[in-house]
């Protein structure tokens, strides 16, 4: 899959805020660092862009671009790369691989909630997916899904055995960048318990969303359980927006 550009400079650049090769906290200009990189000043405008969007870097006007220092002392705050809002990424823990067992997968006829959630018609199909996701061999999150056919017509159960957002970005040129989510904690239920190796006391934390395209359209919505040990939501709040 391609990897687009101001993902590599991203990376580069997280590598040396993290080796102290950045004088006095402070990072070259954009012209300078398109330069050193090699890119067009619109990839690196885009690179910086989402660094800042992250909370790893801040933009002081007339003073140019710091790095966050609260990136420096904990970086797990700060783990997610990219512009989609996957769980692929966002779930990253240091030193745990993570992987994805697709429980099922079918096509089935959208409910008068989900086609709601979706802007579908009530008679339209949707792709119904159940994932199981691993930090090494723990399970840890319960993933119940549903999108719409028309917006990934190719969809394959081999996709969704790694990032769909990413897959989505990196094949179509399409990104989730918006969400709205309600976090909630419940009781474990039976398939919690069998899937996550949870007793009957221990609870689970509920996620259910609706992520959105960059052009406003829905594309999944998305239930997700998750083991109380991994259950963590970090924020970066802009009031600039």
């Amino acid at each position: 899959m391609t990897d687009f550009v101001y993902r590599s400079v991203m990376r580069d650049i997280k590598q040396n805020i993290l080796k102290g090769n950045y004088e006095g906290m402070r990072l070259p200009d954009e012209r300078s660092l398109a330069e050193h990189y090699q890119v067009s000043r619109s990839s690196m405008k885009r690179a910086l862009g989402v660094l800042a969007e992250e909370g790893i870097v801040f933009k002081k006007r007339g003073s140019g671009t710091f790095i966050n220092p609260l990136y420096l002392k904990n970086q797990a705050l700060f783990r997610y790369e990219g512009s989609n809002l996957g769980l692929t990424d966002s779930f990253k823990w240091p030193g745990k691989k993570q992987t994805i067992k697709l429980l099922n997968f079918h096509v089935v006829k959208a409910t008068s909630e989900i086609a709601q959630d979706l802007f579908l018609n009530e008679q339209d199909f949707v792709y119904e997916f159940k994932r199981l996701r691993l930090l090494d061999n723990q399970p840890f999150l319960i993933e119940t899904g549903y999108l719409p056919i028309k917006i990934m017509p190719e969809l394959k159960p081999e996709i969704l055995q790694s990032s769909l957002f990413n897959y989505l970005e990196d094949e179509q040129n399409k990104t989730v960048t918006k969400a709205f989510l309600n976090i909630t904690v419940e009781p474990s239920n039976s398939e919690d318990q069998k899937e996550m190796k949870l007793t009957p006391t221990e609870p689970v934390g509920v996620m259910d969303g609706i992520f959105f395209l960059d052009d406003g359209t829905p594309f999944e919505v998305s239930n997700m359980r998750v083991h109380y040990h991994y259950m963590r939501f970090n924020t970066f709040v802009n009031l600039n927006r």
